[in-house]
């Protein structure tokens, strides 16, 4: 089978999956849904208003609130009532904002726990005692000296982002090949140089792929850190919508977050190909 025709499968057989799924969560919902219909046409005409449904959405409920929100997701009228749109950007600013600040950090430093043996000693014990802590057992120091929820969540996303970054760019600078690294003394290149020239560009796969795994726990961290803080964001929006019992609109935010998780992989990953064939 041709690559292209693989693909061409391959997607054919997802949408299968889906509708296969779609198709148990309709009959799964269906009694619920005429139940629900007949007791709307009993109020009508009894002269009352439409009865709220109860129980678990069906998939046409999930279409309607999908359509709704993307109609118009930057509405704003009021603190507890945003668009999508809005709880969105308010997310990816946090997210990105943190993992801007861990890329900062993380890659020097891990450069210099590559390079050196003595700092990657000497740090370890530090590393190996803070990288197992939960992110979000650092909300309440985080918000008592901070004292601003907003940056409390961008804080919670450096410290969740910066291990595996710190870590796979210690891993891939200490990977260099040998034969490269005597090349670069012998004709005597400096060493800073020799960090761009030649260290960089061969641990950057490495380090693409700790970004990767950076941004897939940081979104899934931002998501918890919000319903702690709320305020805005996709996280407090998801928790807003639980306490008002419209769990059509939860499940509406979770697919948001499943598809964005899956974009801000798919934007990484595809840098890290391009710096991968571009060796």
């Amino acid at each position: 089978m041709t690559p292209r025709r693989e693909i061409f499968a391959a997607a054919l057989l997802s949408i299968a999956f889906l509708l296969l799924i779609l198709g148990i969560w309709h009959v799964a919902t269906l009694p619920k849904v005429e139940a629900a219909g007949a007791a709307d046409e009993y109020a009508k005409l009894m002269g009352k208003g439409a009865k709220k449904s109860d129980g678990f959405p069906a998939p046409s409920q999930l279409a309607s609130a999908i359509a709704k929100h993307i109609a118009d997701p930057f509405y704003d009228k009021g603190p507890n009532d945003k668009g999508i749109g809005i709880q969105l950007a308010h997310s990816l600013s946090r997210v990105g904002l943190g993992f801007l600040l861990a890329i900062i950090v993380a890659v020097p430093l891990g450069f210099l726990i590559g390079m050196s043996p003595l700092f990657r000693r000497a740090l370890d014990p530090f590393i190996q005692v803070l990288k197992p802590i939960s992110p979000l057992a650092w909300m309440p120091i985080a918000l008592y000296t901070i004292k601003d929820s907003s940056i409390s969540g961008i804080f919670v996303i450096f410290i969740c982002s910066v291990w595996p970054m710190l870590i796979n760019t210690a891993y891939g600078v200490a990977s260099v090949r040998r034969e490269w690294l005597n090349v670069a003394r012998t004709l005597e290149v400096t060493p800073l140089r020799k960090a761009f020239l030649v260290i960089l560009p061969a641990a950057a796969p490495t380090i693409l792929t700790g970004m990767r795994i950076s941004m897939g726990i940081a979104w899934l961290v931002i998501v918890a850190a919000e319903m702690l803080v709320g305020g805005t964001g996709i996280g407090y929006f998801v928790w807003n919508e639980w306490n008002n019992l419209n769990l059509t609109n939860v499940i509406f935010a979770i697919l948001v977050i499943g598809i964005v998780g899956m974009a801000l992989d798919l934007i990484i990953g595809r840098l890290q190909r391009l710096v991968t064939y571009a060796e």
